[in-house]
C-alpha cells in the first residue's frame, strides 16, 4: 500500500509541475569570460585587441579585419582537458574529462577600394567550453544531510522515498514534514558537465581615415549545456540500525542504508549581440585598439530530470516512479565588456597587452520566472558579484631568416565574486609556435590554467567540496590566403 501511495503522489506532482530554482550561478555560467580562441591569439595570451589581423578579430576587435589585404580562410581545432583534485572531509580524489571540438572556421574578403580598405568576414567561433567534472567521497560527522535539507523545504522527494513523514495538528491538518535522519552519513558523488557556446558572425571593417580602422560584428549565439549529478548518502556507521524507523508508521523504513539522487539539467542556448571595435596605427611600431561587446540577450530552454531511490535493510526499496521531469524557458542578459589594448612591434618582436572590464553585477534575469524569483535573483547578483579587470599579456618573436615564430603569454581572470581571495582567480600560461609560408600558416597553441574552487552539495559550508582545478588547452590552427 505504501508504494502505491508514493506512485500516486509522484504522478500528482508531475501533473502540477515542479519548480526548479534558477539562481545567480546559472547566470554566471552564461556570462563569465573564457579563453577559447584561435591558435595564434591564444598562444599570445589573448592579448589581441590591438592585433586582430586574422579571423579571431570577430572575437576580440572587428576593426582588425581592415588590416587584412588578402582573402583568407581560417580554421582551428581545440582539445580541452579538465582535471579536478577534490578534498571532501579530509578525503582526496581526482577526476578528469576531455573534449575535442572544431572551434573556429571563417572566411575573410577584402574588397578593392579607391583608398583605405573595406573587408567583410563570415564564420563560426566557439567562445566557451563547459567541460567540468568533480568526484568526492567522505564521512560527514555533522548533524546535517541532503535528506534533512530536502525535508526542511517539505520536498516531496524525501517523503516519496520513505525518508520523511508528515506531521499533523490535533485537527488532522498538515503542518510540515519531518525526518528522523540527523546526519552521520557517508556522502559521495560526481558531477559531469559538458557543452559549449558558439557564435555565427558577420563582420565588416573599414579604414575611415589613414591608419584609423573601425569594425562591427553581429553575433548569432547558440549552444548547449548538460550537467549530470549523481549523489549518495549511506549509513556506513550503522547510525540507523534495524528497528529504527524513519517513518514511525511504516515498518518498511527500518534499517536505513542508502539514499541516491540523480539530477540532470539540459540547456538549449540562444542569444545575439554586437562587437564594436576601433584600431589605430599610432606609428610604424605602435598599434592601439579599443573594443566593446554589447550585452548578450539569452533565451534558455531548460529541461530538468530527477531520479532517486532509497534502500532499507528491511529489504524494501522506494523509487521515484516515474522520475520527475520539468521544462521551462527564461531570459538572462549579460553585462557590457570593454577592452583596450596596445601592441608594439620592432625587429620581429611583438609585445602586446590587454585589459578588459566586466561588471558582473549588471547580469540580469529578465523574464520567464515568477516576479519574486526574478527580483531575488537580481538582488543576489548585486550582492555577490563585482567588477573585474581581466589582464592579458603576449609576445611573438619571428626568428630571422626563417618562417617560424615563437609565442608566449599570460592571462589573469579575477573571480567575479566579491572578496574572493586570489587563489580563486583563473590564471593561464600560454605558449605557441607558428609557421608562415607565402599562402599557408600553421599555428600551434598550448594554455595551462589553474585555480581553486568550492562547491556545496546543499546549504552553505556544511557539505563543501574544496577543489584544485587545472585545465589544459591545445589548439591547432590553419590559415590559407587566396
Amino acid at each position: 500500500m505504501y508504494k502505491k501511495i508514493l506512485v500516486l503522489v509522484a504522478l500528482s506532482l508531475l501533473t502540477c509541475g515542479i519548480s526548479v530554482a534558477q539562481n545567480y550561478n546559472d547566470a554566471l555560467r552564461l556570462s563569465e569570460a573564457d579563453i577559447i580562441s584561435g591558435a595564434r591569439s591564444l598562444s599570445m595570451g589573448n592579448a589581441y585587441t590591438a592585433l586582430s589581423d586574422d579571423f579571431s578579430a570577430a572575437l576580440f576587435n572587428p576593426a582588425g579585419f581592415a588590416l587584412i589585404k588578402k582573402s583568407q580562410f581560417n580554421g582551428s581545432l581545440n582539445y580541452n582537458l579538465f582535471d579536478n583534485k577534490s578534498e571532501f572531509f579530509n578525503n582526496t580524489d581526482s577526476y578528469s574529462n576531455g573534449a575535442t571540438r572544431l572551434n573556429q572556421f571563417g572566411v575573410v574578403f577584402p574588397f578593392p577600394t579607391y583608398r583605405g580598405s573595406f573587408v567583410l568576414a563570415l564564420g563560426y567561433n566557439q567562445f566557451k567550453d563547459y567541460n567540468y567534472t568533480v568526484r568526492f567521497d567522505g564521512y560527514n560527522s555533522g548533524n546535517n544531510s541532503m535528506i534533512q535539507d530536502l525535508t526542511s523545504y517539505n520536498d516531496d522527494i524525501a517523503y516519496l522515498l520513505g525518508l520523511s513523514y508528515p506531521v499533523y495538528d490535533n485537527g488532522d491538518n498538515y503542518l510540515y514534514d519531518e525526518t528522523r535522519v540527523n546526519g552521520g552519513l557517508n556522502q559521495s558523488g560526481k558531477i559531469l558537465q559538458e557543452g559549449k557556446q558558439h557564435n555565427w558572425s558577420l563582420s565588416a571593417a573599414l579604414e575611415i581615415q589613414k591608419d584609423l580602422f573601425l569594425g562591427i560584428t553581429l553575433n548569432i549565439v547558440g549552444g548547449d549545456f548538460r550537467r549530470d549529478r549523481q549523489y549518495w548518502e549511506e549509513d556506513l556507521q550503522d547510525n540507523y540500525p534495524a528497528g529504527f524507523l524513519l517513518d514511525p508508521a511504516e515498518p518498511a523504513t527500518s534499517d536505513f542504508q542508502t539514499f541516491y539522487l540523480n539530477d540532470i539539467i539540459k540547456w538549449d542556448i540562444s542569444a545575439w549581440n554586437l562587437n564594436l571595435g576601433l584600431l589605430s596605427k599610432v606609428n610604424k611600431n605602435l598599434t592601439m585598439g579599443f573594443a566593446v561587446k554589447t550585452p548578450r540577450k539569452y533565451t534558455i530552454k531548460e529541461s530538468y530530470f530527477v531520479d532517486a531511490y532509497s534502500d532499507f535493510g528491511s529489504g524494501t526499496s522506494f523509487y521515484l516512479d516515474p522520475p520527475i521531469e520539468n521544462r521551462l524557458e527564461y531570459e538572462i542578459t549579460t553585462p557590457y565588456e570593454f577592452s583596450a589594448g596596445a601592441a608594439f612591434n620592432k625587429n620581429g618582436l611583438t609585445l602586446a597587452a590587454d585589459v578588459k572590464l566586466i561588471d558582473y553585477s549588471q547580469i540580469e534575469f529578465k523574464s520567464g520566472l515568477n516576479r519574486i524569483d526574478i527580483e531575488n535573483n537580481n538582488r543576489d547578483i548585486q550582492e555577490f558579484f563585482g567588477t573585474v579587470y581581466n589582464l592579458n599579456f603576449g609576445l611573438e618573436y619571428k626568428i630571422p631568416a626563417t618562417n617560424v615564430a615563437l609565442r608566449g603569454g599570460f592571462i589573469l581572470m579575477p573571480s567575479p565574486y566579491k572578496d574572493d581571495p586570489s587563489d580563486y582567480d583563473k590564471k593561464y600560461v600560454t605558449l605557441g609556435l607558428g609557421y608562415d609560408s607565402r599562402n599557408i600558416s600553421i599555428d600551434l597553441a598550448y594554455a595551462m590554467g589553474w585555480w581553486k574552487d568550492i562547491g556545496d552539495n546543499y546549504g552553505s559550508n556544511v557539505s563543501r567540496i574544496y577543489q584544485d582545478v587545472s585545465r589544459n588547452n591545445f589548439v591547432l590552427g590553419l590559415k590559407y590566403n587566396f
